[in-house]
């Protein structure tokens, strides 16, 4: 593992996109306040069962047992694939970290990727605080656990101001006028482009519809275009503009 890896995302529309991957020392650190939290989770559970089991008869305390079994694989399993597919592969540690959860390709991030590398957490976790885990990450290319391998994801930093994106062959499009288009809207797009995986489908959609309907009257063209290809090759020829 070295510092500040990098991994370069290739999109489809001739964008590459450089993201940072996360160390060991930052994922240990994220993993650490989501086992805080899930304990606290846990405990209070735990106390709210032992005092339900104490005032009720031996069948029904075997069946509180039971039941607390069952709340305790919901949490600790429930945990990461409610955050993980529901708030752009981020749980809480991970966001208190700036840290989020993407794929290898720059996809949307889908709920069996999520599944896979949540299930693997068993595995990662051998023999006790994610050993196993540990020495995937150091000794993999990607900083990439068995979950990662499997699901074929990375954990990279969120932090929109250490990413990079390069045009890749990007020409003037005939028709366009984009020097109005103002720097904080090229750096809202941005945003956009290099979080689109991490958004789920209808957001991705909308505010993709908001931002190109807000620059298209300003540039004057991108009518055949998709909202999202548009933003895309807007992003991609003021880029080649600065260089």
């Amino acid at each position: 593992m070295h510092l500040d890896d990098r991994l370069t995302i290739e999109t489809p529309e001739g964008v590459s996109i450089d993201v940072t991957l996360a160390g060991l020392g930052s994922r240990f650190g994220a993993a650490a306040v989501d086992l805080l939290i899930q304990g606290i989770l846990l405990l209070a559970v735990l106390l709210a069962l032992s005092l339900a089991g104490s005032a009720v008869s031996n069948d029904l305390g075997v069946f509180l047992m039971g039941l607390g079994t069952l709340i305790i694989a919901t949490v600790v399993i429930g945990y990461y694939i409610v955050f993980e597919a529901l708030n752009g592969g981020r749980t809480p540690g991970k966001a208190a970290f700036g840290l989020r959860v993407g794929t290898v390709d720059g996809s949307a991030l889908s709920l069996s990727a999520v599944l896979l590398r949540t299930l693997m957490r068993l595995v990662d976790f051998l023999p006790a605080a994610y050993a196993v885990g540990a020495i995937s990450i150091v000794a993999t290319r990607r900083n990439q656990r068995l979950g990662d391998l499997v699901a074929n994801t990375v954990v990279i930093r969120d932090r929109v101001g250490r990413s990079a994106m390069r045009p890749q062959d990007a020409t003037p499009v005939e028709g366009w006028d984009a020097s109005t288009v103002s720097q904080q809207e090229v750096a809202l797009v941005r945003r956009f482009v290099e979080r689109r995986s991490g958004l789920t489908s209808e957001a991705r959609s909308r505010l993709a519809a908001e931002l190109a309907g807000r620059i298209r009257p300003k540039v004057g063209g991108g009518g055949a275009l998709g909202d999202e290809e548009f933003l895309v090759q807007l992003l991609a020829e003021k880029l080649s503009r600065e260089r």
